[in-house]
């Protein structure tokens, strides 16, 4: 019997592009396959609440792990698992690369949805290096919210102004911080693209 085949998608875009729902639609459509799933986030990201997962618009789900970093994954993950979700991969570190590289090769299929870029524009590591290694990749656009245009790009608000290039990268939250922008309404304060020499 051949060794079953393993996988990686890789879900991204910017925040309120529909990642996690995309997620949790891909885990549905895996439970009623009658495939072993499980869904995993990091303790990082507790907006709606240690032991679920939520969009921004209310989709939840509640049999998830929540755990510390990539390598806890390694402890989590059970042998009869056939599917396992990751959220927010973008708050993983470096060793989600090695993880899901590992699980690929041994059979699992892997979904992980995360923001592709941070709050500058920047590739947001793990993000890129998954994508590169992904057999299928969705890059999901949100709505500018400020002229309504296709958005791809996550606008960070402090006190209602956009967030400052030298500002933290990770500040976890949702409405309150941050917008879905088009390339052309994003702002960083501080940010200069220069032509390259």
């Amino acid at each position: 019997m051949p060794k079953r085949q393993g996988s990686l998608e890789v879900i991204c875009g910017s925040m309120f592009s529909g990642k996690t729902e995309e997620l949790l639609r891909r885990l549905r459509r895996a439970r009623i396959a009658r495939q072993p799933t499980q869904l995993f986030k990091p303790q990082l990201d507790a907006r709606y609440g240690r032991q679920k997962v939520a969009t921004h618009f209310g989709l939840t789900q509640t049999d998830v792990t929540v755990v510390d970093d990539a390598l806890a994954l390694l402890r989590h993950v059970a042998a009869q698992t056939q599917v396992v979700g990751i959220d927010e991969g973008q708050f993983f570190g470096a060793k989600l690369v090695d993880v899901c590289a590992y699980y690929k090769h041994h059979g699992k299929r892997l979904i992980v949805s995360g923001l592709d870029q941070d709050y500058r524009g920047a590739p947001f590591d793990p993000m890129p290096q998954l994508m590169a290694l992904a057999d299928r990749v969705d890059k999901l656009r949100a709505i500018c919210q400020r002229c309504g245009a296709a958005a791809s790009r996550t606008q960070r608000l402090i006190n209602g102004a956009p967030a400052h290039l030298h500002d933290p990268l990770i500040l976890v939250g949702g409405l309150e911080s941050y917008e879905a922008r088009c390339n052309s309404c994003h702002e960083v304060g501080g940010l200069q693209v220069r032509k390259p020499t």
